[in-house]
């Protein structure tokens, strides 16, 4: 099977690999993450990811769109929810912002299916990525890869630190810095 990996970054996907070799798919890595921010978290983490697919020698296409004027404007729209709803409805935004073009790349370039390394976070929306994924599956009509890589989650932050990859603090949205910045104080 031929399958375009939406990577997040490169901790993530190390969490992911030993079960997807493991159904014999080596997939190809995809890099389209206009909601991380600032420019030096978004540098940081395409780069932990480059170095992931030069050492796990996978196959890398990368989508350099840094996006922080059109994430503000399509996540921003529900900033003043406040702090128990605004989040849920940013990341839907989001994770349907990244996996349809992860979509839109797999029907253009012929591969069998999509799939995500968000996936493998016990810290993200799962079952919301699953629907939505499944949901843009239905409308381009190009399989959805869902397998639940949260077992892997801990080995794979392991490896990742052992390689000495950037470990993120934040999930990349801006929104979520500042949270995690004023729940500090």
């Amino acid at each position: 099977m031929r399958l375009l990996f939406h990577s997040c970054c490169g901790p993530c996907v190390t969490g992911c690999l030993e079960t997807l070799r493991a159904e014999n798919i080596e997939p190809e890595l995809f890099w389209y993450n206009p909601n991380i921010h600032p420019y030096t978290e978004y540098t940081a983490r395409r780069d932990s990811l480059a170095l992931v697919a030069k050492t796990e020698n996978l196959q890398f296409t990368i989508i350099d769109e840094y996006g922080l004027r059109d994430f503000i404007r399509g996540a921003g729209a529900d900033i003043d929810n406040g702090p128990n709803t605004s989040g849920a409805l940013r990341c839907m935004y989001c994770y349907r912002t990244r996996l349809e073009r992860t979509a839109l790349e797999a029907c253009a370039l012929g591969y069998d299916a999509f799939g995500t390394s968000l996936l493998v976070s016990p810290y993200q929306r799962h079952d919301d990525i699953r629907r939505i994924g499944e949901d843009i599956a239905e409308r381009y009509k190009k399989p959805f890869y869902y397998r639940d890589f949260r077992p892997h989650y801990r080995e794979g932050q392991q490896k990742a630190r052992a390689a000495g990859l950037y470990m993120q603090k934040y999930c990349g949205s801006i929104f979520s810095e500042e949270e995690r910045y004023i729940k500090k104080s």
